[in-house]
């Protein structure tokens, strides 16, 4: 069974990603992955399978930012998503990207962003939002369906300037 320490090292990055998005500020956020990684120090059981451990340590991770931003804590501002060197994005591509991602239902952009974000596996995010495997499907389908909508006219507009979107999560 995995301590908390070695939790911490295998998942403070995912965690710090993923809760970054959800709250919109870098220091709520180290905040945040701080108490998601005191609760897992003072859980008195940990789930033996490494995808077990990963999803339960995203549904705290989860649990606190939706408690975050339902008691008043800040609502997305920062973007996912970095531009290639040279940082030519419009503040109105910016603007859209955030909207878009906010634009999403608060399970609709979490399956969304513990997949794209954190990495998660569709069974991991399965069992973090406590939802089937199948909902996983549906629900990342509707939100890369709505985003790409969305996305659409600003970022091909980027796009017909040269400017080409980079994740930075991605090789």
């Amino acid at each position: 069974m995995a301590d908390g320490a070695s939790l911490f090292l295998e998942h403070r990055d995912g965690v710090f990603r993923y809760l970054c998005r959800v709250v919109g500020h870098a220091e709520d956020a180290r905040d945040l992955t701080q108490e998601v990684f005191l609760r897992v120090a003072r859980a008195p059981t940990r789930p033996d399978e490494p995808a077990e451990r990963r999803a339960w340590v995203f549904h705290i991770a989860r649990n606190l930012a939706l408690n975050h931003v339902r008691d008043g804590g800040r609502r997305p501002v920062e973007v996912g998503l970095d531009v290639d060197p040279g940082g030519r994005a419009t503040q109105e591509t910016v603007a859209a990207v955030q909207q878009a991602l906010s634009a999403l239902t608060d399970l609709d952009r979490d399956v969304f962003l513990l997949r794209e974000s954190a990495g998660l596996s569709y069974e991991e995010i399965s069992r973090a939002c406590e939802i089937s495997p199948d909902a996983v499907r549906s629900r990342l389908h509707r939100a890369r369906q709505t985003l790409r909508l969305a996305l659409s006219a600003p970022v091909g507009d980027q796009m017909a300037r040269g400017i080409r979107w980079k994740d930075p999560n991605r090789s």
